[in-house]
């Protein structure tokens, strides 16, 4: 495994994390513990010590089946969660942004992950409005002098809202997420450049393009209803195959899987700290890990903006 420094914060962490949405219950299975415990295993042996979850991910599901298995080891890993909105069922959330309701979503945060830190609190998916609300604020900061939160991130849902970005060291945030792969590159233009001037750590979600960039699936790939990607019309779907015939075609270089160059692509960014794919099992995990073995494969495709 590599490991880089997370921008200002002198964390360091794997270049390859593990991002767990899938536990929540949405991608269309029911995770149990010891299937938790298995693939966070396997991360740790794979030397992944960064976890990406969030308080919606189930009703705190995911945090819970995380929590049973790092309770025993917490020091070894560093977790990063969100805030902002409640469960309610299968792509059923509701928007929770007072200061109160955050704090207590904190609070059954540390509950369900058994610990009594979080490594990086993050603001998930907020509006402007949300973002600069200064109770909100208060509260997070109070959060970090308690001892409850090491530091404080953005998880935006635009890869272009450099309005956000450019205001995250006002809002004492230091760390970064952001959508970035092959196949969606617009934090490249104004983004990236601002994360670097002001030493942000960055962790790109979404590496595989939602599966696409896996290598798994096709025109007549069919998703089941409780997987989310099942609501995606077909004029999208083919669009999105039709531009990864030509990266299949002209930039995939022979015998490398296109799972493990997609994340390796990602991480030949210069302002990316770290990729966050989801795994359906251990054997995805190995696969992510394996994609550092190409950061330094020959350059066939175009060249990063960042």
């Amino acid at each position: 495994m590599l490991y880089r420094t997370l921008g200002s914060t002198g964390i360091t962490v794997s270049v390859v994390g593990l991002g767990t949405w899938q536990f929540g219950g949405e991608w269309g299975k029911e995770y149990r513990s010891q299937e938790v415990d298995t693939i966070l295993g396997t991360a740790k042996d794979e030397g992944i010590n960064l976890i990406d979850s969030a308080e919606c991910y189930g009703d705190h599901r995911s945090e819970e089946l995380i929590g049973q298995r790092i309770r025993r080891e917490r020091d070894s890993w560093i977790v990063a969660t969100k805030f902002g909105h409640h469960f309610h069922g299968h792509m059923d959330r509701t928007r929770e942004w007072d200061a109160n309701g955050v704090i207590r979503q904190v609070d059954a945060s540390l509950n369900a992950l058994q610990t009594d830190y979080i490594d990086i609190l993050q603001y998930h998916s907020p509006t402007d409005e949300e973002f600069g609300d200064e109770m909100l604020q208060e509260a997070l900061l109070e959060l970090q002098r308690s001892g409850k939160v090491r530091f404080l991130g953005l998880s935006v849902s635009r890869n272009d809202n450099l309005g956000q970005v450019e205001r995250m060291p006002s809002k004492g945030c230091e760390v970064l997420q952001i959508v970035y792969n092959r196949l969606d590159r617009g934090a490249e233009a104004a983004v990236f450049p601002a994360a670097r001037r002001m030493d942000l750590g960055v962790f790109a979600r979404v590496p595989l393009a939602s599966g696409f960039l896996s290598g798994k699936y096709s025109a007549d790939s069919v998703f089941p209803p409780d997987d989310w990607r099942s609501g995606w019309d077909n004029a999208k779907r083919t669009t999105i195959l039709n531009e990864l015939a030509g990266i299949v075609e002209s930039e995939i270089p022979a015998g490398v899987p296109m799972a493990q160059w997609a994340i390796a692509w990602v991480l030949k960014a210069p302002a990316v700290t770290a990729v966050i794919p989801g795994c359906r099992d251990a054997g995805q995990v190995k696969s992510n890990a394996g994609a550092i073995g190409w950061i330094d494969a020959p350059e066939t495709h175009p060249q990063h903006v960042s």
